[in-house]
């Protein structure tokens, strides 16, 4: 089942992103990071963050975070999906796939169709995913 995320699931929420982090080789953050990130979620401010998450049997076994955005190349702004996390246990079940499907719900209903994301082009089973849920597009990303 796929809803958004509670107060009462702080717990199950944390391991899950601190999960993600570990993913993405940013381990050991600290406790005030994800006291922020989770206040962020549960703020309802219509410009912040929202979050998903994925129950089976009573446990969450995947989160999803996204955020919309104004953009000057289209009018109803857009959809950015940051985050997308399942359980290693649960992997290959569609958990993933339900996560990115109920954001896609979420931003068709708010008149936003336009939904994009990152990757690590380490991550190949999650490119495998990503690759017959969207369109992969040539942009090519810098940060400082």
């Amino acid at each position: 089942m796929i809803r958004p995320v509670e107060a009462g699931d702080r717990e199950g929420w944390q391991q899950l992103y601190d999960g993600y982090h570990q993913y993405y080789e940013r381990p050991d953050l600290p406790q005030s990071f994800f006291d922020t990130a989770f206040d962020r979620l549960m703020s309802g401010d219509a410009g912040e963050f929202r979050g998903l998450v994925a129950e089976d049997d009573g446990q969450l076994v995947g989160l999803v975070h996204y955020v919309f955005h104004p953009s000057l190349w289209r009018p109803e702004g857009v959809c950015y999906l940051q985050d997308l996390f399942t359980d290693s246990r649960t992997r290959g079940r569609g958990v993933g796939r339900a996560l990115i499907g109920a954001v896609y719900e979420a931003a068709d209903a708010a008149g936003v169709p336009s939904v994009y994301w990152l990757t690590q082009e380490f991550n190949y089973a999650g490119r495998m995913l990503y690759d017959r849920v969207a369109t992969r597009t040539p942009f090519i990303r810098y940060s400082r």
